[in-house]
């Protein structure tokens, strides 16, 4: 429409123009002038403009421009366009384009855009200071209060004001079908808490009073005082039964009835006493304290026992702590314990460190489901600092091929939480164990819990896994909750190739000495006496022994057949420590007897060969399981059995330095007398002297054997091995080669052979040396020398 005036108008103006002989634009006057045409005026008195809607025509001199009018401008951001330009005005948007516009009313005002300005008004639930819906001059915007307003919260509610809103709040008791803690209006209503969550109370029955909702709990459960808390089960049993159990020490029942007499009390009234936490604490640390204190090693059923009181007694005094974090530390025990009370459940990870471990877990699994939830989470980890040497061989619920090799390596720990379902745990915690001993491998450390159930109470690994273990930490991932450990796997250190050898030859040497011995002694007349009928059933049960210590100490295959080695062993080794305690008892009757300083051979057979009989028979009648272990076919050294063999060994040892002590003193006094049997005195010197050379050899080596099957280091091994590889050459340098009859009648069996022209008996004896032997035997009294 515009358009077409816009060219209606030209062409009037041209026909006018041509016809008066002006310019288009302008008029010819009577005076015969051409005078500018006002094309804006024709439109004054008229709805309509050549320029469109929101603008303003201006004429200029032969034409006119269009302008837009206030709070307008063209799609291009201009005032003003010429005629023919397709351009309209449109509404400028000045709270877009401009920031700050209705700032000096306040933080409250907003700008609203209108037609053609704009205007400032208050946010929504502020309110001009004026009245009006629109500020003016110096107007602010203040709060307001809708709860003054009628009908603005539903009934069992309360409207609550706030900056710029409102929301309503149910009264205490009641709540809202959805969930939610408030609403904004009449459209949710407040319904009592009892009929919308039937199972608020847990094991109790909800009433409502003028507070709010109460929960009345059945017997055996407690909400611990705080009557709108859910009731949960609590168990007293394991109270009732720990002190049923322990009666013989007055200060730990009477801690035990105090904890029972709380927890029934907890359990049975509809209004419980509230308990002292600290008081508690402070009772039961000193209690777990006696009970590890003074070296006692408890047994499986009584680490069981205690652990089981221990996890109740921190699970009924954790609630009625008065702080939120508790750390205490005892002789024996160390301690922390958290708490959070309040609304809602915490969330997020919580530490809690001891000396000796360290916990990781999350709020959400100490607290437990909304459904148990009893209005507290609850947390605690406390260390023993002895208990590890009472589990220390507790692994039979540990499925390993051996498990002697299996080692305590860290402080035990028992973690207790609020969170009743702890049996599978959605997230598991994680445990940091410092170690008692360093480790070298990786997969020596085993992450353990405590079972209480298998065997009276044993380690096992379910459900706990090995994360990482350095040379002295682990870190463990467990998913269930109980009392933890490190265990440590002991591998056993096999022999070098060079102490096999040397211990088969040094072996075979010494068999081959010792048969040389027992030959020499047995065969050759004119050295047989007491004293080397002795030597020959010490080299004959050397000989046994190590023959059977050759063969078979470490045919482990067969229980059985382990026994009987060890077994034969220990009779054997015993027998050559009798017949080495009969030679330091013959040495003495020689110094100080005159007459009659012979043994008789039964009576020295019947210690000899009785005495160990009897201590086997004695030891294999009280612990059969003691001969053989899972290493070698030796006596098991753990225990009170190893005194079986070193018992005997000891008094034997001792003995026969008293002897020699006795005998050497004797001998000292006779060579300091008046008329000393010189010849006499030189000889039992020499036999003294070589009965405590050997005394040394095999008491250093029983020593060092010790050592050798117990845990001992690799320098123990190469020194044990090498003394009882040796032990039948040196018997035989001592007895034989440096004994001056056994040399002659060596010499005179190899001069036999080197000279075979000349006819020996068998086993000849001059008449001089009988003679000499004659007098030793009248000087001696011990026929032979």
């Amino acid at each position: 429409m515009r358009t077409r005036e816009l060219l209606l108008l030209a062409v009037n103006l041209s026909l006018v123009s041509s016809a008066s002989g002006c310019r288009h634009g302008f008029n010819l006057t009577t005076d015969g002038d051409c005078i500018d045409y006002d094309e804006c005026k024709e439109y004054e008195y008229r709805s309509d403009s050549p320029c469109g809607e929101n603008t303003l025509c201006k004429n200029t001199n032969g034409s006119f421009t269009c302008k837009c009018e206030d709070g307008f401008e063209t799609s291009r951001m201009e005032q003003s366009f010429e005629p023919d330009a397709e351009e309209t005005c449109i509404d400028i948007p000045e709270c877009d384009r401009e920031e700050g516009l209705c700032a000096k009313h306040g933080e409250y005002a907003e700008c609203q855009n209108s037609v053609p300005f704009y205007s400032c008004i208050c946010k929504m639930g502020f309110i001009a200071s004026s009245g009006l819906e629109i500020l003016v001059d110096d107007d602010k915007c203040i709060d307001l209060n809708e709860c003054q307003l009628e009908n603005i919260c539903g009934p069992n509610s309360s409207c609550v004001n706030t900056s710029g809103s409102h929301h309503c709040e149910c009264k205490k008791g009641f709540a809202l079908s959805s969930g939610k803690t408030t609403s904004e209006g009449p459209a949710e209503i407040c319904k009592d808490v009892c009929e919308i969550d039937k199972t608020i109370c847990g094991n109790g029955i909800c009433q409502q009073g003028k507070d709010g909702h109460v929960c009345a709990c059945h017997t055996g459960s407690s909400n611990y005082g705080n009557k709108r808390s859910r009731c949960v089960e609590i168990n007293c049993g394991v109270l009732t039964n720990a002190l049923n159990q322990q009666e013989s020490d007055p200060d730990v029942t009477s801690v035990l009835r105090m904890l029972k007499s709380s927890c029934l009390n907890l359990s049975k009234s509809e209004t419980p006493t509230s308990l002292d936490g600290e008081e508690f604490l402070e009772r039961l640390l000193p209690m777990i304290d006696r009970l590890l204190s003074g070296g006692t090693v408890l047994d499986n059923k009584q680490v069981s026992f205690m652990l089981s009181v221990v996890e109740s007694s921190l699970g009924l005094i954790a609630p009625f702590m008065s702080k939120n974090r508790t750390q205490v530390s005892k002789a024996h025990t160390e301690l922390e314990l958290l708490l959070f009370k309040g609304p809602g459940f915490p969330q997020g990870p919580v530490t809690l460190s001891t000396k000796h471990a360290k916990l990781q877990m999350q709020w959400e699994t100490a607290a437990g489901k909304d459904s148990t939830y009893p209005g507290f989470t609850a947390l605690s980890l406390l260390s023993y600092s002895t208990l590890e040497n009472s589990t220390n061989r507790s692994f039979s619920g540990i499925n390993v091929t051996k498990r002697n090799s299996l080692q305590m390596n860290s402080k035990v720990v028992t973690v207790k939480v609020s969170n009743p379902d702890t049996a599978a745990l959605q997230v598991p915690v994680t445990l940091t164990f410092n170690h008692l001993q360093r480790t070298d491998k990786a997969n020596d450390s085993i992450c353990v819990y405590w079972d209480s159930e298998a065997d009276g109470g044993s380690w096992s690994t379910e459900g706990c896994d090995t994360l990482h273990s350095g040379a002295n930490y682990t870190l463990c991932s467990c998913k269930h909750l109980s009392s933890f450990a490190v265990l440590m796997a002991l591998h056993d250190i096999e022999d070098p190739y060079e102490m096999k050898v040397f211990t088969w030859v040094g072996l075979t040497l010494s068999l081959v000495c010792l048969f040389v011995c027992i030959l020499t002694f047995a065969l050759i007349r004119s050295i047989q006496s007491p004293r080397n009928t002795i030597h020959l059933h010490l080299c004959l049960s050397l000989f046994v022994a190590n023959l059977v210590f050759l063969c078979g100490i470490t045919r482990t295959e067969n229980q059985t057949g382990c026994a009987v080695v060890a077994g034969l062993l220990h009779y054997f080794y015993l027998a050559a420590f009798c017949w080495m305690c009969l030679e330091g008892i013959q040495l003495f009757r020689m110094v100080v007897l005159v007459f009659n300083t012979s043994f008789h051979t039964v009576r020295m057979m019947a210690v000899g060969y009785g005495v160990p009989a009897v201590i086997v028979a004695i030891s294999a009648l009280v612990n059969s399981g003691g001969y053989g272990t899972e290493k070698n076919c030796w006596l098991n050294l753990e225990g009170s059995f190893r005194w079986s063999f070193f018992g005997p060994v000891c008094l034997i040892i001792t003995v026969n330095i008293f002897f020699f002590f006795v005998t050497v003193c004797k001998l000292a006094q006779k060579f300091s007398s008046l008329n000393p049997d010189l010849d006499n005195l030189h000889k039992i010197k020499a036999f003294t002297i070589t009965a405590v050379a050997q005394l040394c050899v095999l008491g250093i080596t029983c020593i060092f054997g010790c050592f050798q099957f117990g845990n001992g280091t690799l320098a123990m091994s190469y020194v044990f091995t090498i003394l009882n590889s040796l032990q039948g050459v040196l018997l035989f340098v001592m007895h034989c080669l440096l004994y001056k009859p056994v040399r002659e009648e060596y010499g005179k069996i190899f001069s036999r052979f080197l000279t075979p022209q000349k006819k020996y008996s068998e086993f000849p004896s001059s008449q001089s040396s009988k003679a000499q032997n004659s007098k030793s035997s009248k000087n001696t009294g011990e026929s032979g020398i």
